[in-house]
């Protein structure tokens, strides 16, 4: 008997209309358990796009060679730090003023592109200032007593070379000069504090060349900045040796961090109601003592004989402090805020209840289902996956043709340099070792771009455009899947006559099974909309910033409304989207049909909705402060010397700046939070849309009882009539 009841049940629930009440049998754990899958379309469509996705990063693994942008590389396109080059694993620049007065230089050298100087491998980057002493350039020097070998050329040799000094310098076979430098990413970057150092009168002394003396103050002048960012690298060590030091005390505050949020959404279930009604009448006397001090202000002023029409506009605010009608524009502001405020308060002091009621419901849900808190790091997980992926194929996509290099003449004057074309290309492995360009000893073989000849190479700006749309598709897709995961068992929570013998025993993942089983192609969609108005989002601010310069103020105005649209559009769109996941974990049904039904029962219940919402943000902002305060004020106390443990060997003196452990910890303590949180809020989202199905559905009798608790049936004067069948409810 019971089965076919079952069987008519879900049979009358599949033909009814939305909102139609249905026969439900006490012992049918949720509305419908029969499913299909949904969005079929989208859902091959979805896999199609991975499937291409991952044919994508199979020919960017393919063609890509990353080490163009990890690596530098030295003149003749070797790699410094790998292959020959192993045991010298930074780049020297032989005239780096070449590279200072560059556009935008240290964007080309740190993505690997070469300066129009010569540039060798060394094992390390010179630390002092030298300059070729001006006896080199008699013609009885030797080469050999004047150069370092390890900093010229290495194709080139001084014992056995026949050039002069002059020769040598002006082929940039060795350096003439160099100042000291520091290796940042590989490359010799000159070191402003040492060249800060180098006295003005050792510069400008009268027997080094001018060039010389012209390229160190350029350096100086064109390069301070630049260098001065690096110096941040000093500071990074010292950081990392402070995360060194107290790693163990930012893991204790974290998990201080996770036991306090996990324990106030647990005390919610006795607290809420306190807490709601401590912050509501809190508000009001705020706004009470308000008006107090308005009328209070007004009253001192009230024989005054100075008027706000006597004053005028002045940009001076605090003589409006000083004018009657100012306070009481305030008192008549503040009083009808708080009227307001009290009506609301009466005509919603059931909708406020049903809101109390909800959240402690959550309370329990959780605490029968304590592995939801933990699915977030599911989500992380995934959401790290995707961004790797993303990464490192838009790395290899960017690095896939073969570097194009070309002959440039450093010095166009000599000889015959000036017939040197722009368009010859050359092999930099071989080109220092031919004679083909004898005639003109400055001409120098230069990386120019990538080859974009090829098939893939033309193609390289489309592949990236796929790679940034499936990326967020893929992203979307997996914060659904959390979403549609958790609202199906909290659901399961919900829809179980007899809490909690009636819950399934493994809710969790029942609900993922589930929701992979028949609702990726609805996911896909609701996803693939939200990837859209995003994508939509960054043209327009990728053309905001490229046509900044050129719009005039009207040009400005429709674009700032156009992205002010789009994003709410977008929040919109969020919010449908998380509605429409519970509709189907809950129901099974499609994603158009799961927005519509979940749309209009919200629309049904407006008022309902804004007051949960807001009670639930405010309750869960007060949680977040809670947990971030006072686990920031806890581990400021701690690492600021203020306090110590006994038995404890970590000391204040340890830390080289104290107030890093303190941030690291602040903002884990609110991920941690907001994780914790986003599965409440998710919970209550929830019961809050199967309470209004609940309501809609049933009229407590026999054929129909309600789902909802005790409690809540209470604060609407509801009840279950005939007999009960389990063993009772919550």
């Amino acid at each position: 008997m019971g089965k076919k009841l079952k069987e008519e049940s879900l049979d009358s629930v599949d033909s009814l209309e939305y909102g139609e009440p249905a026969q439900y049998d006490p012992t049918f754990n949720g509305p419908i358990r029969k499913r299909g899958c949904t969005d079929i379309i989208c859902c091959v469509l979805f896999m199609v796009v991975i499937l291409g996705y991952m044919a994508v990063g199979i020919l960017a693994w393919l063609y890509g060679d990353p080490r163009h942008v990890l690596y530098p590389r030295n003149s003749t396109g070797m790699f410094c730090g790998i292959g020959l080059n192993v045991a010298q694993p930074s780049v020297f620049y032989f005239d780096i003023l070449k590279c200072a007065t560059s556009i935008n230089v240290m964007a080309a050298v740190l993505n690997g592109l070469q300066c129009p100087t010569t540039q060798v491998c060394v094992e390390k980057c010179p630390d002092v200032f030298w300059a070729l002493n001006p006896l080199a350039y008699l013609p009885s020097a030797n080469p050999q007593d004047y150069f370092n070998q390890s900093l010229c050329v290495p194709s080139f040799d001084l014992a056995s070379t026949k050039l002069n000094v002059k020769e040598i310098v002006d082929q940039e076979l060795c350096p003439f000069f160099y100042t000291p430098t520091i290796s940042v990413l590989g490359r010799c970057i000159p070191d402003v504090t040492a060249l800060k150092n180098i006295p003005n009168d050792f510069v400008n002394t009268p027997g080094l060349p001018s060039s010389i003396n012209d390229t160190v103050n350029g350096i100086r002048n064109a390069t301070g900045d630049i260098v001065n960012s690096f110096n941040a690298k000093e500071i990074g060590v010292r950081i990392f040796e402070d995360f060194a030091s107290s790693w163990q005390w930012i893991i204790a505050a974290l998990v201080i961090a996770m036991v306090v949020s996990f324990l106030f959404l647990l005390l919610l279930r006795f607290i809420a109601p306190v807490m709601v009604w401590v912050l509501i009448f809190g508000v009001l006397a705020v706004g009470a003592y308000g008006i107090y001090h308005c009328w209070w202000e007004y009253d001192n002023y009230r024989k005054s004989t100075v008027s706000i029409t006597d004053i005028g506009f002045t940009t001076d605010f605090k003589v409006y402090l000083q004018v009657k009608e100012t306070w009481l524009a305030f008192l008549i502001i503040l009083s009808v805020v708080e009227g307001i405020l009290l009506l609301t308060l009466i005509f919603l002091r059931t909708r406020i209840l049903i809101a109390i009621a909800l959240i402690q419901e959550s309370s329990k849900a959780v605490s029968h289902m304590m592995s939801t808190l933990f699915y977030p790091l599911v989500t992380f997980v995934l959401l790290v996956v995707c961004v790797a992926y993303w990464g490192i194929t838009a790395l290899y996509l960017a690095t896939s043709g073969n570097p194009v290099y070309k002959v440039v003449t450093l010095n166009s004057t000599q000889g015959n340099c000036g017939q040197i074309g722009g368009n010859v290309t050359c092999d930099p492995q071989t080109f220092y070792n031919s004679t083909d360009y004898s005639w003109c000893p400055s001409a120098r073989c230069i990386f120019i771009k990538y080859n974009n000849e090829g098939l893939l190479q033309r193609n390289l700006f489309n592949l990236q455009i796929y790679n940034v749309v499936a990326f967020l598709w893929c992203i979307n897709f997996v914060i659904a899947l959390g979403q549609c995961t958790l609202a199906g068992a909290f659901a399961s929570y919900y829809w179980a006559f007899s809490k909690p013998s009636d819950i399934p025993t493994f809710p969790l993942s029942q609900a993922f099974i589930r929701t992979l089983r028949y609702h990726v192609g609805s996911l896909a969609f609701g996803a693939l909309i939200l990837t859209l108005i995003q994508v939509v989002r960054i043209i327009l601010e990728y053309l905001d910033h490229k046509t900044r310069a050129a719009q005039n103020p009207c040009a400005r105005f429709l674009m700032c409304c156009l992205k002010c649209c789009f994003w709410c559009l977008e929040k919109f769109i969020k919010f449908l989207n998380r509605n429409a996941y519970i509709m189907i974990a809950v129901y099974g049904k499609n994603f158009c049909v799961s927005a519509k039904n979940a749309f209009m029962l919200l629309m049904r219940n407006i008022v309902r909705v804004v007051v949960l919402d807001k009670v639930t943000d405010l309750l869960l902002f007060f949680g977040k402060l809670l947990v971030v305060g006072g686990v920031g004020v806890l581990a400021f106390f701690f690492f600021s010397g203020r306090i110590r443990l006994p038995g404890s060997n970590f000391r204040t003196e340890m830390l080289n700046y104290y107030w890093m452990p303190i941030i690291v910890v602040v903002v884990g303590a609110y991920l941690i939070a907001h994780g914790f949180f986003s599965v409440y809020n998710m919970c209550v989202d929830t019961l809050f849309l199967c309470f209004l199905e609940d309501l809609e559905r049933h009229d407590g009798t026999i054929q129909k009882p309600y789902y909802m608790s005790k409690n809540l049936m209470k604060i609407l004067n509801k009840k279950n009539k005939g007999p009960k069948k389990g063993k009772g409810k919550d």
